[in-house]
């Protein structure tokens, strides 16, 4: 039952995704990605306060799972890192947090162009 929680909330999100990133394109033009720029931060935001809430109001698992791996997961993955770096911010854990963040821009962006190439057939 789970699972369909998150397969619920990821399509919900990525509705709101496109939605959010079509209208901006629309209002602020193609020049710089403030739609996803905007879904990345207001993701960040929701996953956690949305965490925390539920968490205080003793919300089961799955209202759990739809909101933030599938609402937010489908929103927006940086939601994800978000999280994932502020725990180990949080434990003192700095020099990971870092690395983490560091290794998710480059590595991502590495693929990003791999992937590029690949489809216009530039090995």
């Amino acid at each position: 039952m789970t699972a369909l929680a998150v397969f619920l909330g990821a399509g919900l999100g990525g509705v709101a995704r496109f939605g959010i990133s079509r209208s901006m394109m629309g209002a602020a033009g193609t020049a710089f990605p403030w739609g996803t720029l905007t879904v990345n931060v207001v993701g960040s935001f929701l996953i956690t306060f949305g965490i925390g809430w539920m968490h205080s109001k003793g919300m089961g698992i799955e209202r759990q799972a739809f909101f933030a791996a599938g609402f937010c997961g489908g929103f927006t993955t940086l939601s994800a890192v978000s999280v994932e770096t502020l725990r180990m911010i949080e434990s003192g854990q700095w020099s990971r947090a870092a690395l983490y963040i560091a290794l998710t821009v480059i590595l991502g962006l590495a693929a990003a162009l791999a992937g590029l190439r690949l489809a216009a057939g530039q090995t």
